[in-house]
């Protein structure tokens, strides 16, 4: 039975889980209790070979309003970053560690169904595919509260839409909205709102069907690798060789008989693949 006071839910049906902040009456602000559900959520779905993609989502109107500012003034001094970590059990360098959601071999997916602010845009940058809906409303209104973007996203918004726009959205704060955030290239695609999370679970479905679980491991893998690779033609070596590893892996003969055969695919690998020293 579910935890009635929980802040994260996980649901699974056939190799999907859908994960939903669940703090409707503060719009999924994230507080010390939801950090550490979400966390242990998303690592435990990693680490069950039945998952096969996972999709976040929030209860209600919103996906997440940001971190909860209840504390008042002392929402973002010393002392509770240290109650945050002595109560998770962390330092400094084990919290980004663990927030590190794109080396999970599972695909992620957020839908992004109403208002994510701060912390709320920055989480779903963790993960691999973002869909919002037309209407949410989105900001990094960070410098908006003296305080100044985190969760890695200095790194990664640059290199999602570019540093000009990235610069004018993380020194302004101002909120946009979903159907701007995509025309960004922040999200994949915004949608109507009620039609975001079916076209999540859609894609999520999709993936969990009809590709080979070691497969999208190190797509994720290469492409993740290749964001932090300066040199290109090392980057084409690695490729090149990983190519050749999964061309002769079980799945590889699978694919190709599904395919000549008419039928959908029985994949035996895991997503957990070893992969060579390349």
């Amino acid at each position: 039975m579910d935890d009635p006071n929980a802040t994260v839910l996980v649901e699974v049906d056939e190799g999907v889980a859908v994960v939903t902040l669940n703090r409707p009456e503060k719009k999924n602000a994230i507080n010390f209790q939801m950090d550490a559900e979400l966390h242990d959520a998303l690592w435990r779905l990693d680490r069950d070979e039945s998952v096969r993609a996972i999709v976040i989502t929030g209860a209600g109107d919103a996906f997440c309003a940001g971190f909860d500012m209840s504390a008042g003034a002392a929402t973002f001094g010393a002392e509770t970053h240290a109650a945050h970590d002595e109560t998770l059990g962390v330092d400094s360098d084990s919290v980004a560690e663990r927030a590190a959601f794109w080396r999970m071999v599972t695909p992620t997916i957020a839908a992004i169904n109403g208002a994510a602010m701060g912390v709320g845009i920055t989480l779903p940058l963790l993960f691999d595919v973002r869909l919002a809906a037309e209407d949410a409303k989105i900001g990094f209104v960070f410098t908006r509260r003296g305080i100044i973007p985190e969760a890695n996203c200095n790194w990664i918004l640059p290199r999602l839409i570019g540093v000009s726009r990235a610069l004018e959205l993380l020194m302004s704060g101002r909120t946009i909205s979903g159907t701007e955030a995509a025309a960004y290239g922040i999200v994949s695609r915004a949608l109507p709102r009620d039609e975001l999370l079916l076209a999540a679970l859609d894609l999520a479905r999709d993936i969990a069907a009809n590709t080979a679980p070691g497969s999208v491991a190190i797509v994720k893998h290469l492409v993740y690798r290749g964001l932090e690779e300066t040199d290109r033609l090392a980057a084409m070596q690695r490729e090149t060789k990983l190519t050749w590893f999964v061309g002769e892996q079980p799945d590889a003969i699978e694919g190709v008989m599904a395919f000549i055969e008419r039928r959908p695919p029985a994949w035996k690998g895991s997503k957990h693949v070893e992969l060579p020293d390349v």
